[in-house]
């Protein structure tokens, strides 16, 4: 039977264990609170703009914007891959990279300029072992992404496709649907051809709710880059939530494990003292009759 104080040092290191997965369960928890409520407020505020956008093109008024026309011809290409930071976290970063290496190998097949773009060490590792060159790398954007970081990198974007540098920009990231509910998923975000269909309103044509000044064309030069901007932000908190629930179930099933391993330890442990003890008692009752 194995020996009681080797149990003893196994059961002691395996509570140890716990209360790290614990307490980072416990981080996880809190974290994903905060990001929550981020999330959440930008999406409420994504869907208004997408309201916005659908009531100016239904109030009669013909405009055209670059960033909702599609290019006759797509030539060059950016794929943004969002990872996480750290690992501990499940299938999170695992999901990613499958779907960013089927999107790659898409557009790759598609179109001759393409350029690829990783947030988060994981994301950057796993394809540079899988020998895909990484054009940027980003590593800032942690746990609470900032507006002002991704506006900095929306921005750049949008002046690449205004100058006919960029003609399309998809995103690979952790889509947050429900608490219950994430899944990795790429995303075209330039052009914005679609970003009128998201959000379906009953209005007719021409029967708007708004009346728009000083134009409608000024309305849009200012709404549909913002728009841009904020969908792109919600990609990255969509991320930092999705990261902080799966770390959080990871870490929830690595300590329910330790402490499935510590009872059953206890049992082994309870069951070779008992024995050692029973033996001992035998052997000082061998002695004494021995003496006899």
């Amino acid at each position: 039977m194995t020996n009681a104080r080797s149990l003893e040092k196994r059961r002691r290191s395996i509570t140890s264990i716990r209360k790290i997965t614990r307490t980072m369960e416990l981080i996880a928890t809190a974290k994903y609170q905060q990001a929550m409520s981020r999330a959440v407020a930008v999406s409420d505020y994504t869907k208004r703009m997408t309201q916005l956008v659908g009531d100016l093109m239904r109030s009669g008024t013909e405009f055209s914007h670059p960033l909702l026309m599609p290019r006759e011809e797509t030539n060059r290409a950016a794929l943004l891959v969002l990872s996480a930071n750290r690992g501990m976290c499940g299938g999170f970063n695992g999901s990613v990279f499958r779907q960013a290496i089927a999107r790659y190998d898409e557009l790759n097949d598609e179109v001759d300029g393409l350029r690829l773009e990783a947030s988060g060490k994981r994301g950057i590792a796993a394809l540079r072992f899988r020998g895909i060159d990484i054009d940027e790398a980003y590593t800032q954007f942690e746990d609470k992404p900032m507006f002002d970081e991704v506006d900095e990198l929306a921005t750049r974007y949008l002046d690449e496709y205004a100058a006919g540098k960029l003609d399309r920009l998809d995103v690979v990231y952790t889509q947050f649907l429900s608490h219950s509910k994430q899944e990795a998923v790429a995303e075209t975000l330039l052009p914005l051809g679609s970003l009128s269909d998201e959000e379906e309103e009953t209005t007719d044509a021409g029967d708007s709710m708004y009346e728009f000044l000083p134009s409608v064309e000024s309305i849009v030069e200012e709404v549909v880059p913002a728009s841009f901007k904020v969908k792109l932000f919600k990609c990255f908190l969509d991320s930092a939530v999705s990261e902080q629930i799966a770390r959080m179930i990871a870490m929830k099933a690595a300590t329910e494990n330790a402490d499935e391993m510590i009872k059953h330890l206890s049992m082994t442990y309870n069951r070779a003292r008992q024995t050692q003890i029973t033996g001992e008692i035998l052997e000082v009752i061998g002695g004494v009759e021995a003496l006899n």
